[in-house]
């Protein structure tokens, strides 16, 4: 059996209206756990990949009932800790047309935004691993947590493991005094497969592109701020983006570019004429993505062709997770995009 995909992060319950109902209109809310993290891990494990997540879940019968969720995917939850009081929440309201989708955090005091230094053995952890991802979310979310993923940075750094990081910011999750250009910056310094774009680059890891606010990103953009991330932190090795262009809410394009320091490479473009849930898209391009480097690692184009297909399917699928399989993803790679019935 092959090693392990180690991933870290809160997993939240969230709450979405049915259909296309506001939240004034809803008497109900269809719940199911997400986060960008666990959604990792539950792709790869359905893509035959061993993955164990790791976080900090409250010590009552929903902490239980997520675990017992995961485990049903097939996710290693032997790491999980718990205490604290409670797990976050997310709502979220899907938008349709020209009516864009809403999401409303709940997730103060919850068991994973307490963590601390010294909860998580990470030699345990890091046994058997051959990748640890993470997502920028996690030190936008708490003090606690950011140190407790520095602990695992410099544990995986230790052991010669690669590290993968999704940007992911969230501007409503960064707080006064923690600001994310003053923590992202050191933790990047440690993580090899980097997944961010031009603004990124800018906002959150202070690197000047001289490029203009209202310029038109393209491969040659990419290619030009990839050099610069590469030069200002010398471990990344890889360099992923993606480019949605949104007609609607229901109606985008969507492809990839992934950049290895001396190349770019461009996935198909995707017409997404009917989106059914984009939330856990660029979890499920990452998933992809550490798929490809680990069973085709010289074939960076096959790689982004996998990974961008892979969350392609995504968007057709409600919840946060990719609920697909590596059949499905390369019957999408091969062209099969009719969506007949499989008789």
């Amino acid at each position: 059996m092959s090693k392990k995909v180690i991933t870290f992060g809160e997993i939240m319950l969230r709450l979405a209206t049915p259909g296309y109902n506001r939240f004034s209109q809803t008497n109900n809310f269809e719940a199911t756990y997400g986060g960008g993290e666990v959604n990792v891990s539950v792709s790869l494990a359905n893509f035959g990949i061993p993955t164990a997540y790791v976080t900090r879940l409250p010590a009552n019968d929903i902490g239980k009932s997520c675990q017992q969720k995961l485990n049903g995917y097939g996710v290693d939850t032997d790491h999980i800790i718990f205490g604290g009081d409670r797990m976050g929440i997310y709502f979220l309201e899907t938008g349709a047309v020209a009516r864009g989708s809403k999401v409303v955090y709940d997730r103060e005091n919850s068991a994973f935004t307490s963590l601390k230094k010294g909860m998580i053995d990470w030699d345990a952890v890091f046994e058997d691993a051959d990748w640890f991802h993470w997502t920028g979310i996690t030190p936008a979310i708490s003090a606690g947590a950011t140190e407790v993923l520095k602990e695992a940075l410099c544990k995986a750094n230790q052991k010669g493991i690669p590290v993968s990081c999704d940007v992911n910011y969230r501007s409503k999750l960064w707080k006064k005094g923690h600001k994310v250009e003053e923590e992202m910056p050191a933790l990047i310094a440690r993580t090899n497969v980097l997944i961010g774009n031009e603004f990124d680059a800018v906002r959150v890891l202070g690197v000047d592109t001289h490029l203009s606010a209202d310029v038109e990103y393209s491969n040659e953009t990419f290619g030009k701020v990839s050099k610069q991330l590469m030069e200002k932190f010398p471990r990344i090795e890889k360099i992923i983006t993606t480019r949605r262009g949104t007609i609607n809410a229901n109606y985008n394009t969507w492809e990839g570019i992934l950049f290895d320091g001396n190349k770019v490479f461009k996935s198909p473009s995707y017409q997404m004429t009917h989106i059914v849930d984009r939330v856990g898209g660029g979890d499920a391009l990452m998933a992809g993505l550490i798929y490809g480097f680990l069973t085709y690692p010289k074939d960076s184009q096959k790689t982004i062709d996998f990974a961008v297909a892979a969350s392609f399917l995504k968007h057709t699928i409600s919840g946060d997770e990719n609920d697909v399989s590596i059949d499905e993803v390369d019957q999408v790679m091969q062209g099969n995009l009719t969506g007949r019935i499989n008789w």
